[in-house]
């Protein structure tokens, strides 16, 4: 649910988060269901909606693989998303809470928090980032999340 709160919440529209909305709405773009309850073009300005559009491109790119993994899903019972540890078991992963595997090949960094560096751990294995940028798995990245960024890591087949 992205913008979450009641109807009060938006009476006053100068003490909307724009932040928390793009970062709540970046959060949600890469997992199987998601919904807004607040409409971004009325409470955000030109540059956070266009982070959130941005975030919406992203989806749209990865839709296909979103709906092929629900098929999967229906048929095998496993997890369209799940989190690193499953996938990953017995490396250190257990208390990674603020990233998750889209299918058994795309890891999600999401920020979560404010500021615009986050952490990344990332399993074993060579890692090729959304910016292009190729990062050995098996420690802990700090990695730069602009506005419009979801950072998002596909392990590479050997």
């Amino acid at each position: 649910m992205i913008g979450g709160g009641d109807f009060v919440s938006f009476l006053d529209l100068k003490a909307v988060d724009q932040n928390l909305v793009v970062r709540s709405a970046q959060i949600h773009a890469l997992m199987p269901m998601m919904q807004f309850s607040v409409a971004s073009w009325r409470v955000l300005d030109a540059t956070h909606l266009a982070a959130v559009k941005q975030a919406m491109a992203i989806r749209t790119e990865f839709t296909p693989l979103i709906l092929e993994l629900a098929r999967q899903s229906a048929t095998t019972g496993a997890p369209i998303m799940s989190s690193v540890e499953y996938l990953f078991p017995n490396q250190g992963f257990e208390g990674v809470l603020d990233q998750f595997m889209l299918g058994e090949s795309l890891l999600v960094a999401p920020m979560t928090l404010l500021g615009t560096t986050r952490q990344v751990v990332l399993p074993k294995g060579r890692w090729l980032a959304d910016d292009g940028t190729t990062l050995e798995g098996g420690k802990t990245h700090t990695v730069e999340v602009s506005l419009n960024r979801i950072p998002r890591f596909h392990l590479q087949k050997k």
